[in-house]
């Protein structure tokens, strides 16, 4: 999505019904959404969500949407520690029938074409990865799209770890669970030695790891236009 695209898409405000909140690991929420039959965004997008059942600073938080558009439902997760934010608190405090405020989707992380694409995780940067997977899953490999999943985990928690087992089980997904740096160059490692510049690779996380991964693919000649990068900042 280009630049003025997001810009219009920031001002199209949806108010999205809560519906639940879970708790899938220790200190990680996911937060669900009735899905808007007018609301549609890309497998890996994220939105601006604002708080607007009470009055607070720093009430707008960019989210990628964690749900596929062939979901029913809009969901997001997120960190939240002993001591969260005052936007964290409030979403915590969300009932059964408030609302939250959702501008967008923009960004232009997502499946563009049927290149064969690896997709880096660090820890919660996950979450745009099952948006991908599950519509990959939803529509069927395109051409048998060769797609991997490299999930860095130190904590070894690997969110919706269940989900995206049963998608590879059912797909030609391959998912990749690493607990350590080293282990995540030598897989990538794997993938350009057999598609290099013919590959698109796909970094999400946080930024110093996302910085990190892109400075390595960089420096094994992958061409800057085939990687992408989603860099979360204060999760």
């Amino acid at each position: 999505m280009s630049f003025f695209q997001d810009m219009i898409a920031v001002f199209k405000k949806k108010e999205l019904l809560f519906l639940e909140s879970f708790k899938e690991s220790e200190g990680v929420y996911s937060f669900l959404f009735e899905n808007q039959k007018d609301l549609t965004w890309k497998a890996g997008q994220h939105g601006l969500f604002t708080i607007t059942h009470k009055k607070i600073k720093n009430s707008t938080r960019p989210f990628s949407v964690a749900s596929s558009p062939t979901e029913n439902v809009v969901k997001i997760t997120m960190g939240i520690s002993d001591d969260p934010s005052n936007f964290k608190k409030a979403m915590l405090e969300l009932k059964e029938g408030m609302n939250i405020s959702m501008s967008g989707p923009v960004g232009s992380f997502y499946l563009n074409d049927n290149s064969p694409s690896l997709l880096i995780a660090g820890g919660i940067g996950i979450t745009p990865f099952r948006s991908i997977i599950k519509q990959v899953e939803a529509e069927g490999n395109r051409d048998g799209q060769q797609i991997q999943l490299l999930y860095l985990d130190s904590k070894k928690s690997y969110l919706y770890k269940d989900e995206l087992d049963e998608v590879a089980e059912n797909t030609s997904i391959r998912v990749t669970y690493l607990d350590s740096r080293d282990e995540l160059y030598q897989e990538i490692n794997k993938f350009t030695a057999s598609y290099k510049n013919n590959g698109k690779y796909y970094i999400a996380g946080p930024k110093s790891m996302v910085d990190s991964v892109n400075a390595y693919l960089k420096n094994s000649d992958i061409p800057k236009p085939s990687i992408k990068k989603d860099a979360l900042i204060g999760y």
